[in-house]
Order: C-alpha cells, then sequence, then structure tokens
C-alpha cells in the first residue's frame, strides 16, 4: 500500500441512482478538478460549486457535476480531498472511473483504505475505524446507536484515559527507579499500587459485560425449542413472516438447525428453528436433537414452545429463568394452570404473536439498555484487555520494582493495541512535568 500515491474510489453504491459520490485523495487529489473541469478552477475549501466534466484529451462532455475540495488536514483522510457529486448513471460513472485511472499517479483505493489513511495521519483511532464498518453495515436501531457511539469516541476515549493512568503511575516508578537519590514522597510507590488496583477493577468490570457489546453488534442469540409438530417451525415462520421453514405433519421434519436474522424493536436477533426433542428414530434425527440441545446450551434466550393439545413434560424440564414459554395452538386449546408463565399463541392464526415480539423486545431490552459505559464490540478489544488485567496482576504482585513498571509498561502497550497508540514516548512528557530532574 503506497501512501505516496492519489487514490480513487465511488464512495456510493454500484448502480443506477440519483446521485453517485466518487472520493479522490491525496497529494494530488487537486489535479482531478484541474484536469476534468477548468485549469485554475479549483474551488475554494468547503464549497460545493457546479461544474462541466470534460474529457481532458478529447474535450467531450461527460456530466455537470458538484466538486468539492477539502484542503489538508480539514479532511476525512487528513490528506487534500476533492469529491465529484455525478449522476447516478452506469455510463456517467465508468467514464469518471476511466478518466481517474489514466492520471498520473491516480489508482483505485483499496478496501477500506480511505479510513486507513485517516487513521494514519490521526484524524481517527482504531475504534473509530472499527466503528465506522460497524455503521456502515448496520442493520438496526441498536446497531446504528452502538456505531455512533463508538465513533464518537466514547470507546477509545475510556481506554486513552485508562492507558493516561497507568503511564502516570509507570512515570513514578520509573522515576522512583532511576532518580532514589531525589527526594520523592516516601508513599509514592504505594500510592500508585493502589491506583494500579483500583484501573485493573475497572478493567476486570468493563470485561465482565456478558459480552453485550459482541452480541448487539452480531446478533442476539434466540432458540426455539420443543417437542415435534409442537409448532416450533409455524413459529419461525410466522415471526418471519415469510415461509423460511419446512411446515409438516411428519415428525422429525425439522432436523439441521435454520437461522433467520430478524429485526425485533431495533435489535438484530438470530431466531433458530431446532429438531423436536425425542427419542430420534434413527441416526440423522439424534445429531439434530444433540445440535439442538447444543445450540439451547449457547443461546441468550430461549423460546420454550409447548403443543397447546398435548403438553410434553420432557419439554417443560428445559423452562428456566433464561425462558419465554410459548403455548402454541391456543385457537383449539386453553393454556394450563400449571404453566401461568406460559404466553398463548397461534402461529397458525397469528394470535398472541404481537404479544410475543413485545415480550421477546423487552428482555432484549433489559439486557442491553443498562448501559453506564461504552461496551466492547469485538474479540480484540476483549483479548487485549484480559492480556492488560494479567499484566497488572503481575505488577501488584511483582516483589521487585523493576519487575513492576515492566508489567506496567505492557498492561499499556495492551491498551495501546485497541485504539493503535503504542507511544511509550509520553512517558517522557510526565516525567519530565511532575519531577525537575537534573534541578
Amino acid at each position: 500500500m503506497n501512501n505516496n500515491q492519489t487514490i480513487f474510489a465511488p464512495a456510493s453504491a454500484a448502480g443506477k441512482a440519483g446521485v453517485a459520490v466518487f472520493r479522490i485523495s491525496g497529494c494530488e487529489a487537486a489535479q482531478a478538478i484541474t484536469k476534468l473541469c477548468a485549469p485554475n478552477d479549483v474551488p475554494a475549501p468547503r464549497m460545493a460549486m457546479l461544474r462541466e466534466i470534460k474529457h481532458p484529451v478529447t474535450g467531450d462532455l461527460i456530466d455537470k457535476a458538484l466538486v468539492l475540495y477539502f484542503a489538508a488536514p480539514h479532511s476525512f483522510t487528513g490528506e487534500d480531498v476533492v469529491e465529484f457529486h455525478t449522476h447516478g448513471g452506469r455510463a456517467v460513472s465508468n467514464a469518471v472511473i476511466d478518466i481517474l485511472q489514466t492520471l498520473p499517479n491516480y489508482r483505485l483505493a483499496e478496501a477500506g483504505e480511505f479510513t486507513r489513511r485517516a487513521f494514519e495521519n490521526g484524524k481517527m483511532d482504531l475504534t473509530e475505524a472499527e466503528a465506522i464498518a460497524d455503521l456502515v453495515h448496520a442493520d438496526t436501531e441498536a446497531q446504528r446507536k452502538q456505531a455512533l457511539r463508538q465513533m464518537g469516541g466514547a470507546l477509545g476515549a475510556l481506554y486513552k484515559n485508562w492507558r493516561v493512568t497507568l503511564s502516570r503511575g509507570l512515570a513514578y516508578m520509573e522515576a522512583a527507579i532511576d532518580f532514589s537519590d531525589e527526594e520523592l514522597p516516601a508513599d509514592m510507590v504505594e500510592k500508585q499500587n493502589v491506583e494500579l488496583r483500583k484501573l485493573r477493577d475497572a478493567i476486570a468490570a468493563h470485561l465482565n459485560d456478558n459480552h453485550r457489546g459482541e452480541r448487539l453488534r452480531d446478533g442476539f442469540s434466540i432458540v426455539l425449542l420443543g417437542a415435534p409438530n409442537a409448532g416450533k417451525s409455524s413459529l419461525l415462520n410466522a415471526l418471519a413472516r415469510r415461509d423460511a421453514a419446512i411446515v409438516s405433519p411428519t415428525a422429525g421434519t425439522t432436523r439441521d438447525i435454520i437461522d433467520v436474522h430478524l429485526d425485533i424493536n431495533g435489535y438484530a436477533v438470530i431466531l433458530a428453528d431446532t429438531a423436536g426433542l425425542r427419542i430420534g428414530e434413527n441416526d440423522i434425527e439424534n445429531e439434530g436433537i444433540h445440535r439442538a440441545r447444543a445450540r439451547a446450551a449457547q443461546a441468550d434466550l430461549k423460546l420454550v414452545v409447548l403443543d397447546g393439545t398435548a403438553p410434553d413434560d420432557e419439554t417443560k424440564k428445559l423452562i428456566d429463568e433464561n425462558t419465554i414459554v410459548v403455548w402454541n395452538k391456543a385457537d383449539i386449546s386453553q393454556p394450563s394452570t400449571t404453566e401461568p408463565r406460559a404466553l398463548p399463541i397461534s402461529a397458525k392464526t397469528g394470535a398472541g404473536i404481537d404479544a410475543l415480539l413485545q415480550k421477546i423486545g423487552s428482555e432484549i431490552a433489559q439486557r442491553f439498555d443498562n448501559q453506564t459505559t461504552p461496551p466492547l464490540t469485538r474479540a480484540r478489544h476483549r483479548a487485549a484487555l484480559e492480556d492488560s488485567v494479567a499484566h497488572l496482576d503481575r505488577a501488584l504482585a511483582a516483589p521487585m520494582a523493576d519487575m513492576r513498571a515492566e508489567d506496567v509498561r505492557l498492561a499499556m502497550r495492551s491498551l495501546g493495541r485497541i485504539t493503535g497508540r503504542v507511544d511509550v514516548e509520553d512517558l517522557l512528557d510526565i516525567i519530565f512535568r511532575d519531577f525537575c530532574i537534573g534541578k
């Protein structure tokens, strides 16, 4: 990847549209305006101007477009950036791309390269860059809100504050080691140990979030469980509002797990239909039942479906505090008084489906809405934080000052990997500001 080259790419989706946007970034971005529009006619920064786009060789008119120029460093990438807002026909788009490819030192951007340049030029940290990708791929309201919060720097700011605390503690520790003949407070090291323990506990509490950020981003897992012919597949189709699963009165029709992605109250949900729970008639069915139980053990929420005409006692054993009980076929039978928690529905007629969706939505909201700190959203964040806690545990137990300092340095580096800012030179600023070394 050559950052000396000027890159360009369509910034809008492929296909016909009212408007197509082309983004150009690099030290020679303004050349696109002088070549395609007119020499010495670069618009003032951040001013949209209507210009004719012409072929630089033949002079043929390609389109009339809005042209914007963003001068470095006040742009998305931190470089000179140009945008052409053309009409969205394929012929116009193809012509613009063909012309840009002929310009010297120009090339098509690689996937994510504009955002990567923004990171490398200090316009954002890695958590904000990841949030941009999450926002682009957000399918639900909750995913959108989480991505926007992270893109606004909430998560990165939390980790940066923790890293500043570690930097300060490390500076004091190294000062105590290297400048022991200076007049330093006697309890300085002990005070830093107290701060380190507080920080270690704060990171551990942040990790102990039941993976809420990842679940919100990837989808809340719900599994349908019940005896054969209880109506699980019919319920799946009713919730999905389409025929996602085959419905048949023949027991054992569903053998493999069928996943359907839903949006329930703004939350991404992965709803899984599973094989009916019974003693299987063959190895294939038994494998399906085994997979159903395994998925149930991993699910965030279980929907236990009882057949209203013949409720199964074995199915009732699956009910726990992580379960919504559904009494299906309520159009032809009444819920049993022994199952007061059961929500009556009819997957056939649709009765009670809206109430079930509201119940599911409230269950999900209870797990996600009480957020006091921004949730971590990716496995790499979790791994780095776990490394940081492990290093802090070793630091707090270290018998020697230099060993303690080294583990604090490693903990700080683990935090820095999350945001992409691993710079040990900031220790020098703290040391020279807080201590009059060499006075």
